[in-house]
């Protein structure tokens, strides 16, 4: 056992334990109020994004709902090494964005294609100016909406404050550096993002978590209750369906939101009669994709909140990059062989997420074995095949195949989705699938023949 997987453990319960986390928003409201400051929200902005077309026309309500300032930042695309895969994460944002806005009653519809870079530039022009003048909230929506309807040319846009005149291109240039130099500083690399004292919230899918915070500190205005778009249940009572399709689930050992969202989606399939499978690839970091550090924090206090708000354990972890997770691949299609493929992902993720297991060393394989009902002994020889590898391989390019690339990922029959809080789609998928068409006269008819012919033979 290394020393690394000695410490992790330790370090990682602490730094992710939600009484430090109260202590730190304690702290960070009673600086606050010796300060006399009032509370201030930063929000990063990027133009041709399709999550902060969302977040955009969520900003005038939220600032009705709080008592709160607004500094808002235009930022820029994330760096390369925060979207491996550009081209893809591009054109599925506009595909779920229309997804969350037909959920939340907002207006976006995926056009099919990205504003052009000459409409995107004067967008930014406009918000740039909106930004450094006050009136973003107001600007934000308008702006936002005439651009993903009008893709190649921005008409003029019409606000309640006046016309605004279009920033310089020498002020949008020193904007977007101070402000993307800001966004890395605080610790993010996406847009459509929040930062409230020492804390991120992404897009209106985290917005719930803000709200949260600010009521609990007071900050909600006279009546307002409730929260703006609040997290999607799962289901929790059986739901009778004819036939359910399969749910692939595409999942990586190593992947924090995997870990919280697999006891999730096979609790969905046992609800619902529809048989999972296990679609396992290798982590990104471990085909040569490296992951900046910005992302591996934010991804581990979003994972650690989430995992919180659905009640399922995690924080004690022992990162299982690199061999472990090599070693736990391989014995996913034994555990499948004894029908004990789900109980065996359960007991690595919860092993290596929840409970610090170095799933490395043969002491903790066998722990996270044995927890499965699995035989230790059979295992042994299991870890011998490297068959898995080509199985990974092949759910990899059938995920790219989807326009998908990150875990964890869903599909149901047409539908695929990404993302740990995405169930909602894929249960809706379920349920409201087409029965399957009643049999032909003729089909009736022949099968009618069959049955006389057997009972007459």
């Amino acid at each position: 056992m290394s020393l690394k997987s000695l410490l992790m453990p330790v370090i990682s319960r602490y730094l992710l334990a939600e009484d430090r986390l109260v202590k730190q928003r304690k702290r960070a409201e009673q600086a606050r109020l010796r300060s006399h400051r009032r509370h201030a929200i930063h929000y990063f902005h990027q133009v041709d994004d399709p999550y902060s077309a969302l977040t955009a026309a969520s900003l005038q309500t939220l600032l009705a709902r709080y008592d709160v300032d607004l500094n808002a930042h235009i930022v820029g695309a994330p760096p390369d090494a925060a979207a491996p895969e550009r081209d893809k994460l591009i054109a599925y944002s506009r595909k779920d964005a229309k997804l969350l806005a037909l959920r939340h009653g907002l207006d976006f519809r995926d056009p099919g294609g990205q504003p052009a870079p000459s409409t995107v530039r004067m967008a930014t022009r406009l918000l740039v100016a909106a930004a450094e003048t006050g009136r973003f909230a107001e600007a934000a929506d308008a702006v936002s909406a005439t651009l993903w309807r009008h893709l190649t040319r921005l008409p003029e846009i019409a606000l309640p404050g006046g016309a605004l005149t279009p920033a310089s291109a020498e002020q949008v240039e020193a904007h977007l550096a101070s402000a993307n130099a800001l966004r890395k500083k605080l610790g993010h690399y996406l847009g459509a993002t929040f930062f409230y004292a020492g804390e991120w919230y992404w897009g209106i899918d985290r917005l719930h978590h803000l709200e949260r915070r600010l009521q609990s500190l007071g900050a909600q205005s006279a009546g307002v209750e409730g929260l703006m778009y609040a997290p999607a249940a799962d289901l929790r009572a059986p739901l009778e369906v004819i036939k359910p399709p399969p749910i692939d689930f595409f999942f990586s050992l190593r992947s924090p939101y995997s870990a919280i969202v697999a006891p999730r989606v096979f609790e969905l399939g046992r609800l619902t009669g529809a048989p999972v499978k296990l679609r396992f690839v290798l982590p990104m970091v471990m085909r040569g994709l490296p992951v900046p550090r910005e992302k591996r924090t934010y991804i581990s206090l979003d994972t650690a909140r989430e995992a919180r708000l659905q009640g399922i354990p995690f924080g004690c972890i022992n990162d299982p990059v690199g061999q472990p997770t090599e070693r736990g691949l391989a014995l996913i299609p034994y555990a499948e062989s004894k029908g004990l493929g789900q109980a065996y992902v359960l007991a690595f993720m919860h092993g290596v997420w929840a409970e610090g297991i170095d799933a490395g060393s043969d002491r903790g394989l066998r722990k996270i074995v044995e927890h499965a009902g699995l035989s230790w002994t059979d295992a042994c020889v299991a870890l011998k095949d490297n068959a898995w590898r080509t199985t990974a391989e092949n759910n990899r390019n059938e995920l790219f195949g989807l326009g998908l690339w990150g875990v964890p990922s869903f599909k149901v029959d047409e539908t695929a989705v990404w993302g740990q809080d995405r169930l909602w789609v894929i249960e809706a998928a379920i349920k409201n699938r087409p029965p399957p068409p009643a049999p032909s006269p003729d089909a009736m008819k022949k099968f009618s023949e069959v049955i006389r012919s057997m009972l007459n033979s």
